[in-house]
């Protein structure tokens, strides 16, 4: 953490205000250091050390930002996009302010946990190749799933491009014989993040996915009270082992 910065890259740092906002609430004398008015808005404060509150709200200082999503359908994983509704957009007005980012791609119709950060090292580490973080997938599949699939998964199948996926733990959960055929509840964890994977695995063994949500990403696993769009920081628990599982290096040590 930085030991003192100006008021308004403190502000703007936390998403309460823009440089520019933070200096107007200074000059207004709405904000206070210490429970003293500061009126100028370059002058320093230590993050760690100085309670700042604007408006009479104690203002709390974290060096970077981490939520958990419940991404919904039809909501595509960016930061910006002219013509569709991106995870960004889920979010509060101070929240966005801080620009997090999201960890890795859910596609468009995919739903479930998203990790959302400003912390680009970690992003880095978490999505890694060598890392192998576990991500784990509710699957509602087209098909009925046998053992001989959860056994193919085990060893790896090859995709439409040639690739041989890593070995992947299949659980079939249910199937599900209906007049339009047999349906198949699954969980799937996979070690890596080809493009369209889980569909395109399935596909690889003659099955369709009708519906995927992702539950679990390393060690964190989708809150259940989140309701499909709603967000929330992670506890300061989940935080420490989301960054513990960014410093692990497990399984294969190259790309594939």
């Amino acid at each position: 953490m930085e030991k003192r910065m100006r008021l308004d890259k403190y502000l703007a740092r936390i998403g309460a205000a823009t440089r520019s906002e933070a200096k107007k609430l200074a000059k207004e004398g709405r904000v206070f250091v210490n429970g003293r008015p500061v009126f100028d808005a370059a002058e320093k404060v230590d993050p760690g050390r100085d309670a700042v509150t604007v408006d009479g709200e104690r203002l709390e200082y974290r060096e970077h930002l981490y939520l958990m999503m419940n991404k919904p359908a039809g909501v595509i994983t960016a930061t910006e996009d002219a013509r569709e509704r991106t995870v960004l957009d889920l979010l509060d007005d101070r929240t966005r302010a801080r620009r997090p980012f999201p960890v890795g791609r859910l596609d468009k119709d995919t739903e479930g946990l998203l990790i959302l950060t400003t912390d680009g090292a970690l992003a880095h580490r978490l999505l890694s190749p060598r890392r192998h973080v576990p991500k784990t997938y509710a699957a509602l599949v087209e098909g009925a799933v046998t053992n001989d699939d959860v056994r193919a998964f085990g060893a790896g199948v090859r995709l439409d491009d040639g690739y041989v996926t890593m070995p992947a733990e299949l659980a079939i959960l249910a199937v599900n014989e209906t007049a339009d055929g047999a349906f198949s509840e699954v969980e799937l964890t996979i070690r890596e993040g080809k493009f369209h994977q889980v569909k395109r695995m399935f596909r690889a063994v003659g099955k369709r996915v009708v519906r995927l949500k992702r539950i679990r990403m390393g060690p964190l696993a989708l809150d259940p009270s989140l309701a499909p769009g709603d967000w929330r920081e992670l506890t300061d628990a989940e935080a420490r082992k989301l960054l513990a599982a960014g410093t692990k290096t497990t399984g294969r040590e190259s790309d594939g």
